[in-house]
């Protein structure tokens, strides 16, 4: 595995309570980076790394709160280098049966929620930017799916069709974003494997953060605005 060494990077990673979120966490600290730690309101305040990150709570649905939380990273940490969302939600049900509220649910929180933190994080990365810079390696990263790179799943049509506009909204934004020094890329995973099933077709989640740390990595610039499909034994 290559030694990555994060120790002069701002990340913001959304989800940051979450499973894959931790782990990911967890492993850009190892490697040195300055971690923002980015999850729902916690009542208890009980992100698991929260001695060692800085951990902020926000609603990733909520544009004032998605605004105060980078407003916030940005002023703790002096500048943002790199976000890495993995806010989402995964639920399915008969098209006969879907309320449109579900829907709309499953829009909000994979694909609305992906626009604010990338257009937030964006606004930072820029500030104090100079287009004769050196690239600064600022990196956008979200989580599609296989239901939204390559195929639409019976009974996941919230689900199937937002993370299909998260595709297209990463390829806007690197197309839009790279002459500011930003490159945006998805990782769509099959399904998440965290070790509980061993007889599961997907992919490890320890697979989902070595990309991650490719991605964040110099090497980044070469996948801007690129689906990475990691489907593993899913396919």
């Amino acid at each position: 595995m290559p030694d990555y060494d994060f120790s002069d990077r701002v990340v913001a990673v959304t989800g940051a309570g979450g499973r894959l979120g931790r782990r990911l966490g967890r492993r850009l600290l190892e490697r040195g980076a300055t971690v923002a730690a980015l999850d729902r309101p916690d009542p208890l305040g009980d992100l698991t790394w929260r001695d060692e990150a800085h951990a902020l709570p926000f609603d990733a649905t909520d544009e004032e709160r998605v605004a105060d939380a980078f407003t916030e990273v940005h002023s703790r940490a002096g500048r943002l280098d790199a976000l890495v969302h993995t806010v989402g939600m995964w639920a399915g049900a008969p098209l006969l049966d879907t309320p449109q509220e579900d829907f709309e649910r499953q829009v909000r929180l994979n694909l609305t929620s992906t626009f604010l933190c990338f257009r937030e994080a964006a606004r930072r990365m820029q500030k104090g930017h100079n287009s004769s810079d050196h690239a600064p390696d600022k990196r956008l990263v979200a989580f599609a799916s296989g239901q939204g790179a390559d195929w639409g799943a019976p009974e996941q049509y919230g689900y199937s069709a937002a993370k299909a506009g998260v595709v297209r909204l990463v390829e806007a934004a690197a197309a839009e974003l790279k002459e500011a020094g930003i490159t945006a890329s998805a990782i769509a995973p099959s399904t998440i494997l965290f070790g509980e099933k061993t007889d599961q077709a997907g992919v490890p989640a320890g697979r989902l953060v070595a990309l991650v740390e490719h991605v964040l990595s110099p090497a980044g610039d070469a996948v801007n605005g690129a689906v990475l499909r990691a489907y593993g034994s899913a396919r």
